[in-house]
């Protein structure tokens, strides 16, 4: 499963049973911690989950930042609820690059908003499976 978690929604992601592709699933309305990790927690339980990405949006410079800090928390308080594996993927860029295939698939500004979520955690979830297959990994 990939997460991309921001401060208002968070998107998410499965990949297929043999781990070769991400696709968009859902996109959870934050309503606080607890409750935003009830709803991860479901899902995982759901689709039985064993590993979860989270994109950890760090500044472009590579430090962090005070949404990294917010994410990092999650992360954290994530991987006390569940005993799948919890990981990280530098997920720097993920949003505006998901943001410019769905402007060059001409979505309307209201469409994208509806879905640039969990693509952007398709594509962090993508990222990560494509690095774990590569030799050297």
């Amino acid at each position: 499963m990939g997460l991309d978690v921001g401060t208002k929604t968070i998107g998410v992601a499965l990949s297929d049973e043999l781990g070769l592709t991400a696709q968009p699933l859902t996109t959870i309305r934050r309503k606080g911690i607890r409750k935003d990790i009830e709803a991860v927690v479901t899902l995982m339980e759901e689709h039985s989950v064993a590993t979860v990405v989270v994109g950890m949006p760090v500044k472009m410079d590579g430090t962090m930042s005070e949404t990294t800090r917010m994410v990092s928390g999650f992360v954290e308080r994530l991987a006390k609820e569940t005993d799948a594996e919890v990981r990280t993927w530098d997920e720097r860029l993920s949003t505006a690059a998901v943001e410019r295939v769905l402007i060059d698939g001409d979505l309307s500004r209201a469409k994208r908003k509806k879905v640039v979520d969990k693509m952007a955690a398709a594509y962090i979830l993508q990222g990560f499976m494509d690095r774990e297959r590569s030799p050297g990994a």
